[in-house]
Formats: structure tokens, sequence, C-alpha cells
């Protein structure tokens, strides 16, 4: 008389109590349904889908930055941040007029805190210009007075609703596109190197105008994504149509800066180059290397600038 072993069920190895005949295909371990996870062949149990993912490098873009950049959270992020700052000035302004430029400033309070201007810029209570006037209204300090801030807050600043509105269309059209080749970091770093530039053109070329607006970006990154498509074997006709427009109207509207965009317009260009033909070997270490010094020079041409003010 011969006996047999009893044949044993397999029971998941995380939930003993449920039997189950599936088992990962790597590491061969019973799984029950709630622990399966669908892999390209077969199924996977949850700790060697996180191994998999600790090992698994991640997805980038042709030029080293992150995939992520394909759902323009920086370019979504950055709109906020300027509409944010026009219903801070509409507060700032207690006007109702959304045309006159009251929307965002009450005749420019707000550009006086925040706009490109070497020296102090004085306010009255209705929040119009009256120049250097110490003693009459609120008075505030320029970039040459120690106001450095303000290269970096004019470029979310705007002269009304028609202004902001131009500003975020080409944000929205041309940040989504660059956001997602390059990635968020590397667009953001585009982002304000340009705005930067053309803030610091302004303050070295009309140091006594007082400017503001996201154009000087925006202007960079045209340049950018020029550079971008030619890089990647795309037809930039149409890019090139609409910066040759645009350059026109720089030019032959009054009121508008014309060395901010131009600023925007050559740092963008020299950023874009740099984040598009970086090798492929130190890429990244290029890239930022390459930013970092155009953010020194126009460090520099800050300070030369104040000191010659002063």
């Amino acid at each position: 008389m011969s006996s047999e072993s009893p044949v044993t069920v397999p029971v998941c190895y995380r939930h003993p109590s449920r039997e189950t005949y599936v088992r990962c295909v790597r590491c061969d371990r019973p799984i029950c349904p709630d622990c399966m996870r669908t892999a390209s062949v077969g199924h996977q149990c949850p700790e060697c889908v996180a191994e998999g993912r600790r090992t698994q490098r991640p997805a980038r873009t042709a030029f080293g930055g992150s995939a992520a950049g394909r759902e323009g959270y920086v370019t979504k992020a950055l709109i906020g941040l300027n509409v944010l700052v026009a219903l801070l000035g509409l507060a700032l302004a207690g006007s109702s007029s959304l045309f006159d430029g009251g929307l965002f400033t009450s005749g420019g309070r707000l550009q006086a805190i925040g706009g490109v201007v070497a020296h102090e810029v004085t306010v009255n209570n209705q929040g119009v210009f009256l120049g250097n006037i110490p003693g009459f209204g609120d008075v505030y300090p320029g970039v040459a007075d120690g106001a450095y801030y303000r290269l970096i807050t004019a470029m979310f600043i705007h002269y009304g609703i028609l202004h902001l509105a131009m500003n975020m269309w080409a944000l929205w059209v041309l940040g989504r596109n660059l956001e997602a080749v390059l990635g968020p970091l590397r667009f953001l770093g585009l982002y304000l190197l340009a705005g930067l530039g053309g803030n610091v053109a302004c303050y070295l070329i009309s140091p006594n105008s007082l400017a503001a607006g996201a154009s000087t970006a925006v202007f960079g990154l045209f340049a950018a994504f020029f550079i971008i498509l030619r890089k990647l074997g795309r037809d930039t006709s149409a890019v090139i149509g609409i910066l040759v427009v645009n350059i026109v109207l720089t030019f032959a509207v009054p009121g508008i800066s014309i060395a901010g965009h131009l600023g925007g317009l050559v740092v963008g260009a020299i950023v874009g180059a740099v984040l598009a033909y970086a090798p492929r070997t130190h890429r990244t270490l290029v890239q930022a290397g390459g930013s970092a010094a155009v953010l020194v020079v126009l460090a520099l041409l800050t300070l030369l600038q104040t000191a010659a003010l002063n």
C-alpha cells in the first residue's frame, strides 16, 4: 500500500489566506489578484514593480530635460503668476477701469513699486507718477538705489489688460512647445534669463524710463524657439514671420521698450543655443555652466551701470 503527499495549493506571498496559481514573472512568487501588476508579459508583484522603477532611467527629451514638460506645468504657473500680480495691482488701484491701465496700476503705482527704473520714483495718492519729488506721496527706490529685485519683478507687471493678454497668449503658445522639448527646469531657466536680460538692457540703455512687462521674456522665447526648431530640422518660416512682425512693431509703436525687447531676444538666443547645441556628453553640465555664465555677465553689467549712475 503506497501513500502520496497531498497536493498543496499555492497561496499569495503577501496574503497567505488567498489561493492562487498566478506567479510573478520576475521573482516567481505566487500573487493574488490584488497584488498583480500588469507587465509587458504576464504579471509582476508590487516589489518587483518598485524595483523596476528604481532601476529604470526616467524618460528624457531630445535636450536632456524631463518628459514632465509635456504637461506644461511651468507655463501654466507663469501665466497664473502674471494674472495674480494683475489682480494684486487691481487691489492696489481701487479702480473699476479695465482698459485704461488702471486695472493694474491706477496710473502706475504697481509699476512704481516693481518696474525697471534707475532711480527712485514718486507717486501721489491716486497712483500718478510724479518723478523724483522727495516728500510728496509714496517714494520707491530704483535699481541704482539698491532695488535690484526690480530686474525680476518687472517681468510680471503689465500696463493694462491688453498688454497682459497679448503677452500671456504668446507665452501660452510658445511656452508649451518649448517646455515640452526642453523640460520644466531648462524652460524656466530660459524664461527667467531672457526676461532678466531684457530688463538689464533697459537699465543699461534707458535707465530713466520706467519699463515693465513679460515681453522681454517672450522675445527670448521666440529666439530660442527658432533655434530649437533649426536644431530639430523643423520648418522655421512661421516663426521668422511672426518675429519680424514683432520687431517691426517694437520700433514702430510708441511707448514700447526697444531695449527690453531686443535685450530679451539676444539673451534668449544665447541661452537657447546653449541648451540646443550642448554636446550629449556632459550635456547637463554644459547647459548649466553656459546659463550660469550668462547670469554672471548680466550681474556684472548691472553692477557696472549702477556704479556709473551713482
